[in-house]
């Protein structure tokens, strides 16, 4: 008996990895080979960078509390800890968006937690 390939799930399984690499330059978009190293790698990336986001984000948040607290003559690490003390459950999410966009209601809670 023959040996039966299956040609439609190989098939599929390179337009899977060739769609995925749309949009890539040179051989990486249309060579089956390179643009399989190419989707791993990008994932690779993606999956670490989901983890970094999140970094990226908290950062940008501190920054942006810090500049606002110091506006008011605090630092943003005795902000953060009159925050706490002062059971005001507030994430640095939203803190950071009152700071940057309600400047009125950031300083509210400043006086508050003072």
């Amino acid at each position: 008996m023959p040996r039966s390939v299956n040609s439609v799930a190989s098939r599929k399984r390179r337009k899977k990895i060739l769609k995925a690499a749309k949009g890539y330059f040179g051989r990486r978009k249309n060579v089956y080979t390179v643009a399989k190293n190419a989707v791993e790698k990008a994932m690779t990336y993606a999956y670490r960078d989901r983890k970094n986001n999140k970094r990226n984000f908290r950062s940008l948040w501190i920054q942006r509390i810090n500049a606002g607290a110091r506006e008011h003559g605090m630092s943003y690490s005795q902000f953060m800890g009159k925050v706490k003390a002062n059971n005001i459950e507030l994430n640095r999410k939203v803190l950071a968006d009152l700071a940057m966009n309600n400047p009125g209601a950031f300083k509210a809670i400043v006086q508050k937690v003072k």
